[in-house]
């Protein structure tokens, strides 16, 4: 599984701590940035993120800001994106399960990074169900046509 990460002034510290744990996982991870805690503008990370996605360059990513509601909306916004806002283990694992959501999205503001740590496993962990719940995808990608 190859993966890029990205984040805005309000998610570098939680993204730093997630590519070390990454790194342990010896899961290989592109950073498309921010790299200081210089104010920045979130889309234009979540762009970043979701284009390496969309040209074929990893398989899924990461996008952390303040409370990864805005990340989660910039990135949905990109044709072939499946971004999931997850704030608990539960919500991680569904997204993957059932709705094969190719991008969370964490808030550094909002979850500590022992937490953050258990959401982003569970996501990565956790493979898509297909079945029934690929005809419920078939229908979310429909929508962007």
């Amino acid at each position: 599984m190859k993966l890029a990460i990205g984040s805005d002034h309000g998610g570098i510290h939680l993204k730093e701590v997630l590519k070390k744990h990454l790194e342990e996982r010896k899961i290989e991870c592109i950073d498309v940035g921010t790299y200081t805690e210089e104010s920045c503008d979130y889309p234009d990370f979540a762009l970043k993120v979701c284009r390496e996605i969309t040209e074929g360059n990893v398989d899924r990513g990461i996008l952390v800001c303040g409370t990864g509601i805005g990340m989660s909306l910039a990135a949905n916004k990109v044709k072939g994106i499946r971004a999931a806002l997850c704030g608990d283990v539960f919500s991680a694992t569904m997204s993957r399960e059932h709705n094969n959501a190719n991008v969370i999205c964490l808030g550094e503001r909002v979850l500590g990074p022992g937490l953050a740590v258990c959401v982003l496993d569970a996501w990565l962990d956790t493979e898509f169900a297909g079945g029934r719940h690929q005809r419920r995808v078939d229908k979310i990608m429909a929508i962007e046509e």
